[in-house]
């Protein structure tokens, strides 16, 4: 177990240096001067250079990546060219906002897809079968967009039952901040379920029809204790896996969503920043994002491993 892990940290952390990398030098060949961002376009040329000198961004590249690398380490992420102030608590605060979300998303997405997933794996071929993988595809192709403003048509504006923004004041209850975040989630549910309960009914379906699931049923265990102590475990390996890279995803990939119902999200934060051309900000949303997507990818790897030993030995040789 120790190999295995020495091995994939290791993994993790070259793909850390590639991807700050690829982050920086991504980030200095969008369109756009900072200073002239900063300043307007009506302000002349020669203003622009020295704002440009100095924040730096004039310096050879290769200077300017390891300056900001080495403050990065030392935890650091620089200063807003908008804002002026220090990129690390605004986006901490966003990536906090952010996980509220997820969190709420993942609390209604994890259960009620392995649900659906686990019952159309039992009734494979039937109807309801039918039904739930209908529902579930359907769901995938809509637009996270689309189903967003549909949901703020219905629930916001006819319906009035649910507030079409996700925004709330400071120090706002929890239940306060719920009620905000429900409409939301909403769409999150939408586009993940068909996903995440196709992969656990290929999984179930997988594991029914295994040597040890007969075993079990000819032994006469009853059907709840062959589902739940043979069936499960080993179905939703999987699962563990495309749940952990969503998890990446609904806490950094929700740029769309958190625009749609105006919530401070690091997505939010991110897209902001494209578009004000502001670099340290975008560079440290953006490395921030991956960073917590591998951690959550790899973090999916170790609980695999634990409960497959079988991947676990073959990937430490």
């Amino acid at each position: 177990m120790a190999r295995y892990l020495l091995k994939r940290l290791g993994l993790t952390l070259v793909t850390l240096v590639l991807l700050s990398l690829i982050v920086f030098f991504a980030g200095q060949v969008l369109p756009g001067d900072p200073g002239r961002s900063v300043l307007g376009n009506l302000a002349s040329e020669s203003s622009v250079k020295v704002l440009d000198h100095q924040l730096g961004v004039d310096r050879p590249l290769l200077t300017q990546y390891w300056s900001w690398i080495t403050h990065l380490l030392q935890g650091n992420m620089g200063t807003s060219v908008i804002y002026h102030s220090a990129v690390g608590p605004m986006v901490w605060s966003a990536l906090g906002h952010s996980a509220k979300l997820a969190a709420l998303a993942l609390v209604i997405i994890v259960p009620l897809s392995i649900f659906g997933g686990v019952v159309a794996a039992l009734n494979v071929g039937r109807p309801l079968d039918r039904l739930i993988s209908i529902v579930g595809l359907t769901g995938s192709t809509v637009p996270e967009f689309v189903s967003g403003i549909v949901l703020i048509v219905v629930f916001g504006i006819w319906l009035k039952v649910l507030p079409i923004s996700a925004a709330t004041s400071p120090g706002a209850s929890f239940f306060t901040q719920l009620d905000h975040l429900i409409l939301p989630a909403i769409p999150l549910v939408i586009e993940f379920f068909g996903y995440i309960s196709r992969i656990t009914r290929a999984g179930t379906v997988e594991a029914l029809a295994s040597d040890y699931t007969r075993t079990a049923v000819m032994k006469g265990l009853p059907r709840s204790v062959v589902i739940r102590r043979h069936v499960l475990r080993n179905s939703l390996l999987p699962t563990i896996t495309v749940i952990a890279t969503q998890t990446g995803y609904l806490i950094g990939g929700l740029v769309v969503i958190e625009t749609l119902f105006n919530y401070q999200g690091i997505g939010n934060l991110i897209f902001k920043a494209a578009g004000t051309h502001d670099f340290p900000m975008l560079e440290a949303g953006v490395l921030t994002i991956g960073v917590i997507y591998m951690l959550a990818t790899l973090l999916a790897d170790l609980l695999y491993s634990l409960l497959n030993p079988r991947i676990r030995l073959e990937a430490a040789r």
